[in-house]
């Protein structure tokens, strides 16, 4: 995943039906290392998910999170394809290089929300989704373990999600 210093992203993980795309910055360290998406172990995002979709993600093995994932209308992507980076901290991206959200939210006809999952994939993905139709942007509390607020906190405010998701 990576080349000459480049971080780069993974492919999208998203079924045509998607109705919610989850959009982070770049794969952090460890992400990049397991070639999985959200692989730190202090992570939040699959205990986040889970509780959205009242299933517990964080104990299936890894290729049955994913399916799970797009069964319930959900995908997952970054908003950045690459970009200098040493260690993980969003602070620490250089020369990033946009991912083709556009490209990607136009393809996804019953897409009703794309959420950003920190500060920097919002402002970026903003920047690049500007005049989204028919589609909700909602800014999410990063699932990092860096960005220092309770996980019950963050399973508030992505409680959200679950309205864009059928029953």
């Amino acid at each position: 995943m990576t080349d000459a210093g480049r971080k780069r992203a993974f492919e999208p993980v998203v079924a045509q039906d998607a109705q919610v795309l989850i959009l982070g910055s770049l794969p952090g360290a460890a992400s990049l290392a397991a070639a999985r998406y959200y692989a730190h172990p202090r992570n939040g995002f699959w205990p986040l998910i889970g509780g959205v979709l009242g299933e517990d993600l964080a104990d299936l093995p890894y290729e049955q999170r994913l399916e799970r994932l797009k069964a319930r209308g959900v995908g997952l992507w970054d908003v950045i394809a690459s970009a200098e980076r040493s260690g993980s901290l969003d602070a620490a991206i250089r020369s990033p290089e946009a991912a083709d959200l556009r490209g990607l939210v136009e393809s996804l006809p019953n897409l009703r929300a794309v959420a950003f999952n920190g500060g920097l994939a919002a402002r970026l993905g903003r920047r690049i989704l500007s005049n989204p139709d028919q589609v909700a942007l909602v800014d999410l509390p990063s699932s990092s373990p860096a960005h220092a607020i309770s996980l019950s906190a963050k399973a508030d405010s992505w409680a959200i999600l679950g309205k864009f998701l059928p029953g």
